[in-house]
């Protein structure tokens, strides 16, 4: 058996009502890993999110993607902090509707965006790539070890989560790691 055929496609203005009831749906379940501003900024509207989204992408500094599977969204991965020159580097992240979860969809869509940032001639052409996961966060987990990325070690007050600084564990992958592609890297369901 292969994959779940899941598609990531940017997501648009038009996502608006699916995407907040999926995350308002999944509040209590995504609540402990979601991180927010310590400064406590003004919010933004969902449009305004799309618009800053379309400029990181025409920067080359980004990228956020929906989840699409059964044409429904079931969760979001993002490629960000995207440094070239010499670094090369960028930081992925995702969730997944709690509806869905053990489909496979996160080690599935995170290899995708791999595959993409390190190999596709139209992608960013990076040479490493990492995720940062709080400790106890055990299927984030399972996700990159599934990967096969390399645990480096924690990053000491990472992140701004749930009102305060948390250490996050850090993990990578580099594209000379990978034979030919990092979907490959997934077992066969």
């Amino acid at each position: 058996m292969g994959y779940p055929s899941l598609a990531l496609r940017p997501l648009t203005e038009r996502d608006d009502a699916e995407w907040s009831d999926v995350r308002m749906r999944n509040r209590d379940w995504l609540s402990p890993w979601d991180s927010n501003d310590p400064l406590h900024g003004p919010g933004i509207g969902f449009g305004e999110w799309i618009r800053l989204q379309r400029a990181s992408e025409r920067e080359g500094e980004g990228v956020v993607l929906a989840m699409e599977y059964d044409g429904r969204i079931v969760g979001q991965v993002s490629l960000g902090a995207i440094a070239y020159g010499a670094v090369r580097a960028g930081i992925v992240g995702y969730w997944v509707d709690q509806r869905v979860a053990g489909n496979g969809f996160a080690p599935l869509s995170v290899a995708m965006v791999c595959d993409w940032a390190f190999f596709d001639p139209e992608g960013p052409r990076l040479h490493r790539i990492e995720v940062d996961i709080l400790p106890e966060n055990a299927r984030s987990l399972r996700v990159v070890q599934k990967l096969g990325f390399c645990d480096e070690g924690v990053r000491r007050g990472y992140m701004f989560v749930n009102e305060r600084w948390r250490d996050h564990r850090c993990f990578s992958i580099l594209a000379t790691d990978v034979a030919r592609r990092v979907i490959d890297r997934l077992p066969r369901r």
